[in-house]
């Protein structure tokens, strides 16, 4: 909220009908990525690779529809299948392997952006289908353009709130990530839950390809490179723990738009992009110090 006011009085059209739309737009795709996100969080997990496999996907279904001529819906099928592979892969390396979610993610990440350079050959994918872009596209609500994407996004964040809150499902996540070994000695098949945890955060992570080469009308090899610590500093903000079993969903969201407005209103003040970066990099430092704190006092 101060951050609202803030950039009320410093910009001329912060609050105007058009602009917070185009605040929720900007955040579509980061939100997606921090649903996804959030899961593997609250299961005392990281996922540094949701950015570039996010790209990845949209590489895939946008080459499929431009270069191969495959309809829209299967080749964003397509996109979306290799997304949760990778997640898929990365659940499999946590939980068989056991490998730290960190270093595993972080190889993954690597991974998706040779993918995704040697696929596109580093070249933007442009002329998509009008289908493929039609979650870009606006309606008049109240006098303000709002994009299907957007709607999307506040599905997603709706349901995921309703399985983690009303589920059997969605109470494992939260007891695997208190303490695995416990939830795995009261009957809670806390392997399995990692597992699916992880193929759902890709499948999340293909939406938000989609929804990225809605907003953006292409395929773009160098996108994904920020939105690993966007989503991360969003769920964080949202007062969803680091160290698992703690957080709601709808706080992500809440930090995405937190994300958001500090973007928008310096763009709107004329403030560089290396600023805006150097400002979501503070807010994960302090968001992440305070859950430390917050910590230390609960003990």
């Amino acid at each position: 909220m101060l951050a609202c006011a803030f950039f009320a009085v410093t910009t001329d059209n912060f609050f105007s009908g058009r602009n917070l739309s185009l605040i929720l737009q900007q955040v579509t795709v980061v939100g997606v990525i921090a649903i996804g996100q959030t899961l593997v969080i609250l299961t005392a997990g990281i996922d540094l690779s949701c950015g570039m496999v996010m790209a990845l996907g949209g590489i895939v279904m946008t080459k499929l529809a431009v270069d191969a001529g495959l309809p829209t819906p299967p080749a964003v099928a397509a996109g979306v299948a290799v997304t949760t592979l990778f997640g898929l892969a990365n659940g499999l390396l946590v939980t068989r392997i056991r490998l730290p979610s960190f270093i595993v993610t972080l190889g993954t990440y690597n991974i998706a952006f040779a993918i995704t350079q040697l696929t596109s050959r580093s070249q933007t994918v442009t002329d998509l289908p009008e289908a493929m872009t039609s979650l870009g596209n606006t309606f008049t609500l109240g006098g303000t353009e709002v994009a299907f994407g957007t709607l999307l996004m506040l599905a997603l964040y709706a349901l995921a709130w309703f399985v983690l809150r009303e589920t059997a499902a969605g109470r494992h996540v939260y007891a695997v990530g208190n303490d695995a070994e416990a939830a795995r000695l009261v009957g809670i098949p806390a392997q399995r839950v990692l597992l699916a945890v992880y193929a759902l955060a890709g499948a999340l992570y293909g939406v938000a390809s989609l929804l990225a080469v809605a907003r953006t009308g292409v395929g773009d090899p160098n996108a994904g490179q920020t939105e690993n610590l966007d989503a991360i500093t969003a769920v964080v903000l949202g007062g969803t723990s680091l160290f698992g079993g703690r957080g709601l969903v709808v706080g992500s969201l809440l930090g995405a738009l937190v994300v958001g407005v500090f973007r928008n209103g310096l763009t709107l003040m004329g403030v560089s992009s290396v600023y805006q970066v150097l400002v979501t990099g503070i807010l994960v430092i302090v968001a992440v110090a305070v859950d430390q704190l917050s910590r230390s006092a609960a003990r």
